[in-house]
């Protein structure tokens, strides 16, 4: 593919110099269309069955995209308190929230319980601290099926070396705890990683979930979690995750359980990254190209503040080179490396990348950042965070969120005259 952002009319016929004459660089770009398509894609992957698709939104808690999820009847996962305020924020019912945090306070916990979120525990010790808040309530556990999966350790959410959920060995005492307490487990959860470009490691993950939910009687429902993954190497036709092909195989996986257990639960996922990080990009300017040890690194005001996945997780973005608006084909190619404006080593975007000739002044088109992306942002070198804004669907270009600015920085600090 010579260009992702060309074949999908990304900018719907808006100039990229425009948006950061007008926002700045850097720049997330939203595009409303690509995100509500997926959204749309992931309320179709159970239709057989009562199905709820919960879209785990620290993958991105931008309001609008909360918005597009609550038009689009997608539920919502909260990881923490500010998580559940943003959703209130957009209108989100608390019946379409499902709480699943880890190693929380008494005061979070109680804030969940006061507005009847369901909630998710993590341990046994978390279950017992419910337990003691609201004795006589219904909940639900995270259990740790002892297998994990991922494109990275950093990511693999299950296993025998994560922190996550109740390992399938205590059931007997989540039962005690649960009795102890008088609670009832309505529901079991498990999330075992993410990225997923086959359907087979998520397939496997579901057989083992239903294995283990049948040692808990009349589950209102279960969630096999999410990690369906995208193609971060399009611009190489890396193929889309097969949707259609993951969901003709869990079909018939459901109906043998739900026969064998003698009634449906409601069946929910947690995709994330899927819904949201091919709705994004980051418009980055090129202030710097120089040779070091016969290296080529092309310096860019996308720092690893605003991008934290390469260097975090050794993560691929594909990027695309653009001059006065347009794309530069992909031919010429050299090998280069990304760096940002931190002030760190690890500082890289890409590493020993094949680009078109890219010159001071360019546009790095920075694809996928929709996920991970402005949620994992931060100032540090002290650099205000940048602006996101959104194309609509009828082309026109919306500011989302401001740009922050110097005086942001000093917005939270007392005591300096």
């Amino acid at each position: 593919m010579n260009s992702y952002i060309e074949s999908v009319d990304f900018f719907k016929g808006n100039d990229p110099e425009d948006i950061v004459a007008t926002y700045g660089t850097p720049v997330y770009v939203y595009n409303e269309d690509i995100i509500r398509k997926h959204m749309q894609a992931v309320t179709k992957v159970i239709t057989r069955y009562p199905y709820t698709a919960n879209y785990s939104i620290k993958a991105n808690t931008n309001l609008s995209i909360l918005k597009i999820a609550l038009e689009e009847h997608v539920n919502c996962d909260a990881m923490s308190v500010g998580e559940i305020k943003m959703l209130e924020k957009v209108g989100f019912p608390y019946g379409r929230i499902f709480f699943v945090p880890n190693n929380v306070s008494n005061d979070e916990m109680q804030y969940a319980i006061d507005r009847n979120i369901m909630t998710s525990l993590d341990s046994l010790e978390q279950l017992a601290q419910y337990g003691e808040l609201n004795p006589g309530g219904k909940c639900a556990v995270r259990i740790n099926p002892g297998v994990g999966a991922g494109h990275h350790e950093k990511v693999v959410t299950a296993g025998k070396k994560t922190k996550f959920g109740i390992s399938e060995e205590f059931i007997p005492q989540i039962f005690e705890t649960a009795e102890k307490y008088n609670l009832r487990i309505a529901g079991i959860n498990q999330h075992i990683g993410s990225l997923f470009m086959k359907p087979d490691p998520y397939i496997a993950a579901v057989e083992n979930l239903l294995r283990i939910a049948k040692q808990f009687e009349d589950l209102e429902f279960i969630d096999f979690g999410g990690g369906y993954g995208i193609p971060y190497h399009k611009l190489d036709d890396e193929p889309e995750y097969p949707m259609e092909e993951f969901c003709a195989a869990l079909e018939p996986i459901l109906d043998k359980f739900v026969v064998e257990y003698g009634h449906a639960p409601l069946f929910k996922s947690e995709p994330g990254r899927y819904c949201v990080a091919e709705g994004s990009v980051i418009l980055s300017r090129v202030h710097a190209v120089k040779e070091n040890n016969e290296k080529i690194y092309v310096g860019t005001d996308c720092g690893m503040n605003v991008l934290v996945r390469p260097s975090m997780y050794d993560s691929w973005h594909d990027i695309e080179v653009l001059r006065d608006g347009k794309v530069v084909p992909r031919t010429d190619m050299r090998e280069v490396n990304i760096s940002g404006n931190i002030c760190e080593s690890g500082d890289l975007l890409a590493h020993d990348r094949l680009l078109p000739g890219t010159r001071k002044g360019d546009l790095l088109c920075i694809l996928d950042t929709g996920a991970y992306g402005y949620s994992m942002c931060s100032t540090y070198n002290s650099r205000p965070r940048p602006a996101e804004v959104m194309i609509k669907s009828d082309g026109s270009v919306k500011l989302i969120r401001h740009a922050e600015t110097y005086e942001d920085l000093f917005a939270l600090y007392e005591g300096i005259e």
